[in-house]
């Protein structure tokens, strides 16, 4: 027989025995091939099981267990461990933010009414729901929403002492950076519309611009202009009259007649 070939059949039935003892190995031992997966400890704590709207009360079929990474469970979500009860707990209860199914429940977004009605369940505490009258000339055409932020503009007339020139307008901003709580009677948008023609606006105001709407519109015109979404005016919430004349805007007077930009200076 030829040297070469009788090389080769060695070669050949060393290799084919080392295969079989490796595959002999593996079948013995099944653990070298897959490394058990590590569970992560968890925890049962209450989400949403369906979408919940704002200013819906929650019911039990709402509620829902679901095992949820201890990790990141924190103390603001409600534990199955410490609180069995709290479905029956929660329910009855009115959202003051909207939650997605599967959300974690977090009591700071509701609000037990107890017999209150729908708009002083959701409202802030500390802040006050004033309505003043729009119109699609004064409200934005209609475009103006729920949960839109707008800044309150006071248009009057000021009387000319010579009679010989006509009276003068004045605009201003009263209040800034306002929340718009409903149109009319709807507190959300209704059917993915994008406007909302009505003519009633409830605003969400802090006590002491309450006082200023009231006079305002007892002296002249309100106009709501509506604010950017991405709008990161640093301005607070509800400005007042004298805050906002030490930004730097500028603002269109017509005094008898004659139009011109005024600064108010910082």
């Amino acid at each position: 027989m030829n040297i070469a070939r009788v090389v080769v059949l060695i070669i050949a039935l060393s290799a084919g025995g080392v295969a079989a003892y490796l595959a002999r190995g593996t079948e013995e031992n099944p653990r070298a091939a897959a490394e058990p997966v590590v569970q992560l400890p968890t925890v049962e704590v209450l989400v949403a099981k369906s979408d919940i709207g704002l200013g819906q009360p929650v019911k039990p079929e709402d509620l829902q267990w679901q095992a949820w990474p201890a990790s990141t469970a924190g103390k603001n979500l409600v534990n199955r461990a410490s609180r069995a009860e709290a479905i029956t707990e929660i329910s009855g209860s009115i959202a003051r933010s909207p939650f997605i199914a599967g959300e974690p429940i977090r009591e700071q977004k509701l609000v037990k009414a107890n017999g209150s009605g729908f708009m002083a369940a959701i409202l802030p505490t500390g802040m006050r729901a004033v309505s003043t009258e729009i119109s699609p000339e004064t409200g934005a055409g209609g475009f103006i929403l729920p949960n839109d932020r707008v800044d309150v503009i006071l248009t009057k007339r000021e009387k000319n002492p010579e009679r010989s020139a006509g009276d003068g307008v004045q605009s201003e901003i009263i209040l800034s950076n306002i929340r718009v709580l409903a149109i009319d009677q709807a507190p959300k948008e209704k059917d993915g519309l994008n406007t909302l023609v009505g003519r009633t606006v409830t605003l969400e105001l802090k006590p002491e611009h309450v006082e200023t709407l009231a006079r305002s519109r007892q002296i002249g015109t309100l106009t709501l202009a509506l604010r950017s979404i991405t709008d990161v005016n640093t301005a607070a919430d509800g400005q007042s009259e004298d805050q906002v004349r030490k930004r730097n805007e500028s603002v269109n007077v017509v005094r008898y007649g004659i139009a011109n930009q005024t600064t108010a200076q910082k």
